[in-house]
């Protein structure tokens, strides 16, 4: 019998999630800034990293997340917290300050105000 008070595990410590969005209609979408690029560099630092697996990180491709005026942007769960970056330094920098360790990397928030 299950405990109803005890807390709720999560299959990943952390879930990363990129915009790999590509609209055909002319607007603007995180695939123009070349989102897949980094949601494969992530994925690629995340293994090198040994973070990658159950009980660890899971790097995730997603469809549209509605932030496209902050674009690309990817969101890392549990703590919901939503980046915006432009090179693979700033991946880098996301994987292994908020991924390994935790730390949010505050430059690359994505202003709260930016939608769609």
């Amino acid at each position: 019998m299950t405990d109803a008070t005890a807390p709720q595990s999560s299959y990943y410590e952390r879930h990363i999630f990129f915009c790999l969005n590509e609209r055909t209609n002319g607007e603007a979408c995180c695939a123009q800034f070349q989102a897949q690029a980094a949601f494969d560099r992530c994925k690629q630092q995340v293994k090198a990293a040994g973070l990658a697996g159950p009980g660890k990180v899971r790097v995730n491709k997603a469809g549209c997340l509605d932030r496209c005026a902050a674009g690309p942007v990817a969101v890392v769960y549990p703590e919901a917290v939503w980046y915006s970056f432009v090179d693979v330094q700033d991946i880098d920098e996301i994987v292994e300050s908020h991924l390994k360790n935790g730390k949010v990397v505050e430059r690359l928030l994505t202003p709260p105000h930016l939608g769609r």
